[in-house]
């Protein structure tokens, strides 16, 4: 009886047979029209944000002289992330690194092989409980420890976020004289678009992070920045959430010097010099900028100022503020919403800065994502594109 029952139920939802000659519905992401001006794909092969050449590589002025002196490997940014973790592990046996799924490479393969190497009481899986691994890091760093702790994604780090407010950020406060911290603690993960991740796999929560006194965050724009800023991270004496944009694990690829070097953290950098307009930015919307830039360059007849943040708390207020007083005018780009973002404080600290404020010839404009969730089809719709940041720059001018 229950047989037949079951049959009868499988035959009421078979699908009519006519319906298997119906195409699969294609997945159609939000991408640029075919006759697009602006807005095309960025050529990261080409860019000149990136370390084409061993020279272009070895030109900075932050590197040490010997690392200016010595060689450098193509790598990709989650290439260049897990070659920052093996060093740190190499030279330092009070590194650890864990989190789900690091073990066997992590989702995007930024700790491959580490676990092989180092072996797996300094390279481990953890539990999926994100507020445990976050635990677990505060733990280890009061201990005397430097744990890199991994949150598989960006969106995931929320049930961390006690832990990390309360817990991480306070500690050194809390305990006053008695000397403790957990300043040892590093907090790694991908975050931003890639076009197509929807509600759960495309936030970008830093500003949240800025709120908090006592964490630093971290955001790299290129293979080699993130090497000598994670570094730098592991190495550092406060707490460090390191926000990796994920669509550049692969699509980012430079020369990035071999030996170990740390980058400042809590330094911006100008990545190009210009005396008409500021554009200052950070982690993937960089070359957004740099798009913008070259097209209101050629159109406009100007010459704009790039400046990466890097570090997006504690910034550079110093190199920001010198930017604008030459230029007057300021832009403020970033992938994370608008409201109460990193551009608001960096907008506020302008006009609050009398030496700043008096030379501004134009108000202060933010390009940012719009207020809302990450869509699934139309997730380029909410991220600043090339387009917007270019009718920035030219409203700008045009005040």
């Amino acid at each position: 009886m229950r047989s037949q029952s079951l049959r009868q139920m499988r035959q009421s939802i078979r699908l009519p047979c006519r319906m298997a000659a119906v195409p699969a519905a294609s997945r159609s992401y939000s991408s640029h029209p075919p006759n697009a001006k602006y807005n095309l794909p960025i050529d990261y092969a080409s860019t000149s944000m990136l370390a084409q050449t061993t020279k272009a590589a070895l030109t900075s002025t932050e590197l040490p002289e010997d690392i200016r002196n010595g060689p450098t490997k193509k790598m990709n940014l989650f290439q260049a992330v897990g070659d920052a973790m093996h060093t740190a592990l190499a030279e330092d046996d009070s590194v650890l690194v864990f989190g789900e799924d690091v073990a066997f490479g992590g989702v995007f393969r930024c700790t491959m092989k580490l676990a092989e190497t180092f072996g797996g009481e300094r390279v481990f899986n953890s539990t999926l409980n994100e507020g445990a691994i976050v635990g677990f890091g505060v733990g280890l760093a009061a201990a005397g420890m430097r744990p890199v702790a991994e949150i598989q994604f960006a969106d995931y780090v929320f049930p961390a976020f006690d832990q990390i407010v309360n817990e991480a950020a306070k500690y050194r406060y809390r305990d006053g004289d008695n000397g403790r911290h957990v300043g040892g603690l590093t907090i790694r993960m991908p975050c931003g678009g890639v076009g197509h991740g929807g509600l759960y796999h495309s936030q970008s929560p830093e500003s949240l992070f800025t709120h908090v006194p006592g964490l630093r965050v971290v955001v790299p724009r290129s293979p080699s920045q993130a090497k000598g800023l994670l570094l730098a991270s592991i190495r550092c004496n406060d707490p460090v959430i390191f926000l990796e944009p994920k669509i550049l694990y692969r699509a980012a690829v430079e020369q990035v010097p071999v030996g170990a070097y740390e980058l400042p953290l809590s330094k911006a950098e100008v990545v190009k010099e210009g005396k008409d307009v500021t554009v200052i930015s950070y982690g993937q919307p960089m070359y957004n900028c740099e798009a913008a830039i070259r097209h209101a360059e050629k159109e406009l007849g100007i010459s704009a100022e790039l400046i990466d943040l890097r570090t997006v708390y504690p910034w550079d207020k110093e190199t920001v503020f010198n930017s604008v007083r030459k230029t007057g005018r300021v832009i403020v780009v970033h992938e994370s919403m608008v409201n109460a973002g990193v551009g608001a404080e960096v907008a506020a600290a302008i006009q609050e800065d009398p030496e700043t404020f008096v030379r501004l010839e134009a108000p202060v404009s933010r390009v940012a994502s719009w207020s809302i969730n990450h869509g699934l089809l139309y997730e380029k719709y909410s991220i600043p594109d090339i387009t917007r940041i270019f009718d920035s720059i030219k409203t700008s001018l045009d005040y």
